[in-house]
């Protein structure tokens, strides 16, 4: 039976029982911006296409000219955005309720996957329920833990409020860890389904350490002091300033240390006004982030905002020794003292002791960095993949059991 574009929603099946859909993905943030959310999102992306569904991606204009993409199982759709204060490099999506209605009633898809919370993604919601289109949504960003770092922390419950009611009204919520659903499940969140995260070891790998990048970083052999990298966007909510006394740690221990951040953000003209020794190597992508993670030593991640923390993943993989708090990514995949190490949530001191200690003893660091690297080797993005593919079928076919619809089989 063909399909159709329009009408009842028709799960084809694939041999072994495994449904063919058509998902429509809704984001405010896709590569080739650089962030978690964009990172992880086009992986799921990926991760459908190569399991023979097919994807409308749905998403802001990043610059004027920029075409949509369409080639086999995948079409994109672009729409209109504006910049995000303090966030220039990407985009909130404009209001789109009503193309999206037109849009889906000429070519329906089996799904919608919401990505972002943002005034698309809402318009994405709405447009859903008109059609009656199951619909998902994936929880990618504490923006309620945000709201303290910039001076308005009584926003935390209505973004919060705001939050839960977005994604009460999806059929399933996907999370990264059991610790968030679990968070979320006490403020009142309902559906919610962890899905966790892999990381590219093909990418990310001890094998691209750049002997000329540490020259160029001033590091001597690796037997000498370390180079401590930090990963991410310079921002307040990063509690960058916990790792800046870390690093103090660090250099009182090891005085020939050095300090890499990899990143921009609004804070990083302060930062580099009041620390003109570190190294601000800006945004990197691909093979050359890839080498700039192999080439440090050790890898701070004091951020207490994540959803998960992607970064904590591509250093161990890296083959780095990590220092973090007991949380998100760290908690899940980090055993202290056998593949990195953890602090306890909030105690910048014991961050700041643990970063010390570990800075003078390299034959740990490395011990670590290759415990680490063992353990990012069983961090497959395939079973992340099928992961994701189960939750969005059993949505598609609750859906299609509650409203009386055919599953059809080929």
């Amino acid at each position: 039976m063909p399909r159709v574009d329009s009408g009842p929603i028709i799960c084809q099946e694939l041999p072994g029982t495994r449904a063919r859909l058509r998902v429509a993905v809704v984001t405010e943030t896709y590569p080739p911006e650089v962030n978690g959310v964009a990172m992880t999102i086009e992986r799921m992306v990926q991760g459908l296409q190569a399991r023979d569904h097919e994807v409308q991606l749905i998403r802001p204009r990043q610059h004027r000219t920029e075409q949509p993409m369409s080639r086999p199982n995948f079409e994109e759709i672009l729409v209109r955005g504006v910049p995000i204060p303090r966030y220039d490099a990407m985009k909130l999506g404009l209001p789109a309720k009503q193309a999206l209605v037109r849009q889906w009633s000429l070519k329906r898809p089996d799904l919608v996957h919401i990505v972002t919370e943002g005034p698309l993604g809402w318009s994405a919601l709405q447009a859903a329920l008109k059609l009656k289109l199951p619909v998902t949504s994936g929880f990618h960003t504490n923006f309620h833990s945000y709201s303290r770092h910039y001076g308005v922390g009584w926003l935390k419950k209505p973004i919060l409020a705001y939050l839960r009611k977005f994604h009460n009204r999806t059929q399933a919520t996907l999370v990264p860890t059991a610790a968030l659903r679990d968070e979320l499940s006490g403020f009142g969140y309902h559906n919610l389904h962890v899905v966790a995260r892999g990381v590219d070891t093909r990418l990310f790998a001890p094998a691209r350490r750049s002997t000329e990048l540490r020259k160029a970083w001033g590091a001597g052999h690796d037997h000498d002091a370390p180079v401590v990298l930090s990963v991410g966007r310079i921002a307040a909510e990063k509690n960058l300033p916990v790792a800046i006394e870390a690093f103090a740690a660090i250099r009182a221990a090891a005085p020939g240390a050095r300090m890499v951040f990899v990143g921009d953000g609004p804070e990083r003209a302060a930062i580099e006004r009041q620390h003109p020794d570190f190294i601000f190597a800006g945004t990197r992508r691909g093979e050359d982030l890839a080498a700039h993670y192999a080439s440090a030593d050790m890898f701070l991640f004091p951020s207490q905002t994540e959803t998960f923390g992607n970064v904590t993943l591509e250093a161990m993989a890296s083959g780095l020794a990590v220092v973090a708090f007991d949380y998100a990514a760290a908690a899940q995949h980090i055993r202290h003292g056998r593949n990195g190490v953890v602090a306890a949530l909030s105690d910048a001191a014991e961050f700041a002791r643990l970063a010390g200690e570990l800075a003078v003893d390299r034959a740990r660091i490395a011990a670590l960095g290759r415990a680490a690297r063992g353990t990012a080797e069983q961090l497959d993005w395939e079973q992340v993949s099928r992961d994701f593919e189960r939750v969005l079928q059993d949505v598609c076919r609750q859906h299609e059991t509650v409203h009386g619809q055919v599953l059809v089989t080929t």
